[in-house]
């Protein structure tokens, strides 16, 4: 790309942006922290869903000594419905690093933030950019359907091999002069006028510059290869009543939903039928034996990779003590506890049709 064109796409952009741009709460910080937390909930995150989350975690762990100080499990029920948990878990485990190794500021150098766990290059050039203005590039779906458009860029947006493509011209285009505002002004672009499907293309600052615009091909990019449908897995679930108490299982702190509580289940096999699935299943997780009272619900969710099926049934205690098999805790509680652990979204699809299991066991 010539010069004169950069010169054209930065001042444009970000004037546009000086004048146009969403008045987010991280906007107003120029701490590293807050900047930091805010990039590492947008992972993959919409706005609108992370804005309470994140007053929310801020309330809770105002600065990086707090979110180090801090237990998992708290963390953990902070974050409750936000997803991705590992980002949590990261952040946790890099609070207490960049106490300990970094006197509680957060890396300002590309070498040292990189060794925080969960911080990959797109956090890393968020985070050095918009609080130490040093001139890195960010890569997220926003930019890289920006780049795809104004340069007919032909490689697929979710091919990983494509990456370095986009970087070159992230890097490229980028304002070293103002790298943070650049960045941000980028991104807004793609998230509130360089649509996916509707793009606004008659209020963008770089209409005159945006190659698919001038050819008339601006619904033909970015490019993207063909996502193959996602698996469904069909899972039984047990609320196991012990007089007033229901049984919950901790899951290993790695991992898809790592350190959250749930209720013990899993996958039905083939040609199984859900009841025996979920008695198998309970055996074979707690070492209990249970009889199948009623039919609870059926729930529906939906993960990044697959979706889940789930059947829960009320499961009346008959005999056992508790011997875990992949859990690595557990606790007998009252259902009125239940707001106190972190739990999967999909099992609080089925929390409140509990009462009724409740009561038939007091």
């Amino acid at each position: 790309m010539g010069k004169k064109t950069i010169t054209n796409i930065q001042k444009y952009l970000l004037a546009w942006y000086r004048k146009h741009q969403r008045q987010l709460p991280w906007r107003q910080k120029e701490d590293a922290y807050s900047i930091w937390v805010s990039e590492v909930m947008l992972q993959q995150t919409q706005v609108n869903t992370v804005l309470p989350y994140y007053r929310k975690f801020l309330n809770h762990f105002p600065d990086v000594k707090s979110l180090a100080q801090a237990d998992l499990q708290s963390v953990l029920k902070i974050w409750e419905g936000l997803g991705y948990y590992a980002r949590a878990r990261n952040m946790h485990r890099a609070a207490r690093m960049i106490v300990t190794e970094f006197s509680a500021k957060i890396p300002a150098e590309w070498e040292d933030i990189k060794k925080l766990p969960g911080v990959g290059d797109y956090i890393a050039a968020a985070v050095l950019s918009i609080t130490f203005n040093q001139p890195y590039a960010v890569i997220d779906g926003n930019v890289k359907r920006v780049l795809a458009r104004l340069f007919l860029i032909d490689a697929p947006v979710n091919k990983s091999s494509a990456f370095k493509t986009f970087n070159d011209a992230a890097t490229e285009l980028l304002d070293i002069k103002n790298p943070g505002d650049f960045n941000q002004a980028i991104m807004e672009l793609g998230a509130i006028v360089c649509k996916p499907n509707k793009p606004d293309c008659s209020h963008c600052p770089l209409q005159n510059e945006c190659l698919a615009y001038r050819s008339g091909m601006v619904k033909r990019f970015p490019k993207r290869l063909k996502s193959a449908p996602l698996p469904v897995y069909h899972i039984a679930v047990g609320v196991v009543a012990k007089k007033n108490h229901v049984l919950i299982t901790q899951r290993k702190p790695d991992g898809l939903l790592g350190g959250l509580w749930e209720f013990p289940g899993g996958k039905i096999k083939k040609d199984e039928d859900p009841e025996m699935a979920c008695i198998r299943e309970i055996k074979e997780e707690v070492n209990l034996t249970v009889k199948i009272d009623s039919y609870i619900t059926r729930v529906r969710h939906a993960y990044t990779h697959f979706k889940i099926i789930v059947d829960v049934f009320c499961c009346r205690f008959v005999s056992g003590k508790v011997k875990l098999n992949g859990p690595v805790d557990y606790r007998w509680i009252r259902l009125n506890q239940i707001n106190t652990f972190p739990l999967p979204k999909a099992n609080h699809k089925f929390i409140p049709f509990l009462e009724r299991c409740i009561a038939n066991h007091e």
